[in-house]
Order: C-alpha cells, then structure tokens, then sequence
C-alpha cells in the first residue's frame, strides 16, 4: 500500500512539473505570437507612452485628475487630456498663421491675371481706369510627371574642296541599344528602391501616361542599371569600412528560384558608417550586401578588412569577427529594450510589472544619450562614466535580482539573459565616447527594405538582390548626405559610362553635392516675387 503511494505520489508530483513546463511554454509562445503579430501589423514606435494606462473592459482609463498645490493654498487641477488637447490647439493655431500663406519660393510661378468685366474701361462712364492696387493669392497645383522626347539631329557636312567628310559623334548613352534616358532610368530605380513601388505599377503609371513599358524591360532597365553603378557602390563600400566604428545589421527579404521553384529567404546586410552624433564631420555613407541566406560566413567575407568597432546585435554570426581583436564588439540597449517591450505589450502595458521597471530604467540610459548627442568623443565619455555608469551598475544589480525571482524559462528570464549573457559589449560604450549606446543607424537604413519588400514582395533571383543591394547604397547614401536621389542618380548615370575608372571617386554623393546645388534652378527673390 506505502509502494502504490509512493508510486502515485511521484506520478503527481510529475504530472506537475510537466504542467508547469506546459504553461511556461505556452506563455513563452504566447509572447513570440504578441511580437510577430506586432511585427506584421502593430505600429513600429516602441516609445513607452501611455505605459501606465491599464486597460479596463478593453479600452484605456482616462487619465487621473491631479491636484497640485499653489502659492496661496489653492488648489489647481491639471487634466492630461486637457492639457494635450490645448497642445493640439496651440500647434494647429501655429500651423494656421496669419495673413497670406507662404508657398516655397523655389517652385515657378504661373500668373493668371483675372481682370474685371469691361477691362479698363468703366463700364459706368465709359472712361479709362487707373489701376489703385492689387490682390494677390496663391494655391499649390501639380501637373503629373510627363514624358518627353530627345531627339538627337547629327547634321553630316562635307567639303567639295578637299573631299572631307565631318559629323559629330553619337552622344554616350548609359545603357547601350536602351531607349531610356537618364531622367527615365534614375526615376526607375527611385521609385522603387526609394518610393517602393513596384514595376508593376509603375508601368500603369506609365500607362496613363500614354506610353506602354512592359515589366520585363523595366526589370531590364533595372539589373543593366545596378551593373552600370556597382563600381561605385564598391567604392561606397571601402569609404564605409576604412571608419574607426561601424554599424552593422541584417534583414530577411523573399527570393525566387528556390527548389521546386519556390520562394526562399535571402539577406539583405548593411553597414553604416555614420558618426555625427559623436561630432565627426565625415560624410556619412551606407553600404548594402546581398546573400541567398544568413550564415555567419557572410558578413566574415565583407567585413574580411575592417579593423575597427563593430555595433551589432548579438548575431552569432559576428563572433569570429572577434576572436583575434580585429573587430571590438559594440551591443545595442535597443535590443535589449525590444525584448522588454515584448513583454509589456503582451502584459497590455500594465504598469509596475517588472518589464515595466525594466524600460524606465533602459530609459534613463537614453536619456542620457539625447543630452550628448553631437558632443566630441571625450565628453561624451565623460558624461557617461558620471551618470551612465552608476544607472547600469544599478540595473544590472536589478536585473540579478529579478532574475532569481522569476521562473528560468520564462520570457522575462530569457529576456534578462539577453542582457546579462552580453553585457560587456552593452556597456563598452561608457567608457568610449565614439560608441552608441544602440545601432539605431542600421536599422534606420533598413526601414525603406521592410516597407519595399511589403509592395513588391519579393526580388525576382539573387542576381535581382544584388543589384537591389548596389541601388540601395546609392540612395541611402545619397540620402545621409542631404541630396534628392534622383538628381544625384541622374547625375550619375549621365557621367559614368564614360567617367575613367581611376577616378570613380568624384562620383561620391558628397563630392559632388556643391555641383548639384550649383545645378538646381535658382530661388526667386523678393523682388521677384513682388513682381509676381
């Protein structure tokens, strides 16, 4: 009889540990579902606004009225909700403005004079009338982008004198045998990689235009394109790995011509090399890599000669990268956050849970990042080591603590063994002012690739990734360098076939931003205007 306890006891006790098993993994699952679900159709913003709302009957409580204390003993009573909506109305007070409004100066005016009936003579007496003043307004009108023709004459001359035969030669085309013009194919390439609008679009675009462009020879214009500019991506690309730090990141994006025929998932990689916000005045640049899946081989193969910092996430894929102090490994507190916010968003934003705690204190972390922004290095680290230093120190001894509180598999366990397992790299930038405390800059170029591939959905085979890749480090770069892509890629397109190869640097987007802002039309000026 004590046997067939012992044995039913057991069987209990075991059938408990495999249920709590059994809930752990359900929440565990239950949060992975929270952040895919977020992913596909929740808002990007992981600001922690409203965190300490709680949801009741499924919709958030009104904020609490709170009674403050004056001078003269009186009570005065603050309302959030009314102190955001006199925000709203103070904002769009100042959008409204007075007077006549103001329409950019650099757009070309059309005048349409309106004159009375009758012209300049009264209609009254029949006498001429003496203008005394004028009323003027102005709206903003769009004429949809149109096409136009460049026909090429090459008149041939001869002399009877000494038979000799003269014309000018054919003018360079970028792409040989191609029927599109610069200004067609770099308003091509923009409205895809940077507008991400698919060429299946465009050609109905097109169409309304009047002018029939099947997919296939866009998509032509495209690859052809991407093989015309890829020596200067490469050269992008060296400027980018020649930094002192680097910001490094990676995203999946949908591949043709898998087994079967059957979709795949490749790799979009990006490296930026931008370090403003420590006060250097390098340009900043952006270089993009392609490849048919996600080993750690890649990003071995493009960072093979870069001796410097490395800002990333806690890919496993870097770590050889690290092995021989080549590259020093930078971690990112946005990741760390992201992990937290799973959690609070799960939890429906409840307030005092312990990711809630978490985020606050994560948050004072950048806060103190905004107050340093574009400060030089030793400030900055300065800075860091006074107030970083004992934030971290605080929250790690927090985060130790929370942990021996909480289940090992659970997510807010895993969550904290994100940080703790890397937390040398996450707190390498205290003590290095030339250090972010996130790559934020990576997945800041990485945003337009996500938008794209939810409009075209795929790229068409791997040598399609490639050249997405070499447009998308023009653009961005362009970008970070304050220049319209388009003008900057048609700049490009109408030089490059015959630019000399030794001298691909003038291409850069920052060699040749003063020219561009030489070449765009001028700005009317007052004067103009009031003649207008």
């Amino acid at each position: 009889m004590l046997v067939a306890n012992a044995a039913l006891s057991g069987e209990v006790q075991r059938s408990q540990e495999a249920l709590k098993i059994a809930l752990l993994t359900v929440e565990k699952l239950k949060v992975e579902v929270a952040y895919l679900r977020r992913m596909k159709f929740g808002r990007s913003s992981e600001q922690l606004e409203h965190a300490q709302l709680d949801l009741v009957g499924g919709q958030l409580t009104q904020p609490a009225v709170q009674a403050q204390t004056t001078d003269d003993g009186s009570e005065q009573h603050s309302n959030v909700a009314s102190l955001d909506q006199s925000r709203k109305k103070r904002q769009a007070k100042e959008r409204a403005g007075t007077g006549v409004r103001d329409l950019p100066a650099h757009l070309p005016r059309r005048i349409v004079e309106h004159l009375p009936q009758g012209g300049c003579d009264c209609e009254a007496c029949g006498r001429n009338r003496h203008e005394i003043g004028k009323d003027i307004s102005e709206v903003l009108d769009y004429v949809p982008g149109t096409f136009h023709v460049v026909r090429h004459v090459r008149p041939k001359f001869a002399c009877a004198a000494c038979s000799t035969f003269a014309q000018a030669p054919s003018p360079s085309r970028p792409i040989d045998r191609c029927m599109a013009g610069t200004g067609l194919l770099a308003h091509v390439l923009v409205s895809k990689y940077c507008d991400h609008t698919p060429l299946y679009r465009l050609c109905q675009i097109y169409a309304r235009e009047g002018v029939e462009l099947p997919r296939s020879t866009l998509a032509d214009w495209v690859a052809q394109a991407a093989r015309l500019l890829s020596p200067l991506a490469e050269v992008i690309g060296r400027y980018v790995l020649t930094a002192d730090k680097i910001h490094g990141d990676d995203t999946p994006i949908r591949v043709l011509g898998g087994a079967g025929n059957k979709a795949r998932t490749g790799r979009l990689w990006v490296y930026v090399r931008d370090d403003r916000p420590s006060g250097d005045t390098a340009p900043p640049a952006v270089w993009f890599q392609y490849s048919a899946n996600r080993k750690g081989e890649h990003p071995v193969r493009h960072l093979r000669h870069f001796k410097g910092i490395l800002q990333a996430d806690a890919f496993a894929g870097y770590h050889p990268l690290y092995e021989d102090g080549r590259v020093t490994e930078a971690g990112c507190w946005s990741h760390a956050r992201r992990k937290m916010w799973d959690i609070q968003e799960r939890q429906h934003k409840l307030a005092d849970t312990l990711a809630h705690q978490a985020l606050l204190r994560i948050g004072k972390v950048f806060g103190v990042e905004v107050d340093i922004r574009g400060k030089p290095p030793d400030e900055r680290q300065r800075v860091r080591q006074a107030r970083t230093g004992p934030m971290l120190r605080d929250l790690r001894e927090w985060l130790n603590t929370t942990l021996s509180q909480v289940s090992a598999k659970s997510p807010m366990a895993l969550a904290i063994g994100y940080s703790l397992s890397n937390w040398t790299a996450l707190t390498r930038f205290v003590d290095d002012g030339r250090i972010e405390a996130h790559h934020n800059a990576a997945e800041r170029e990485l945003r337009g690739v996500a938008i794209g591939r939810k409009n075209f959905l795929h790229l068409g085979s791997d040598n399609g990734g490639i050249s997405a890749a070499v447009i998308y480090t023009l653009i961005g770069s362009a970008k970070l360098a304050g220049m319209d892509p388009q003008a900057y890629l048609r700049h490009v397109l109408e030089r490059i076939a015959d630019h000399p190869s030794n001298r691909i640097d003038e291409l850069l987007p920052w060699a040749v931003a003063d020219e561009l802002v030489k070449a765009a039309p001028a700005t009317p000026t007052s004067a103009d205007k009031l003649a207008a």
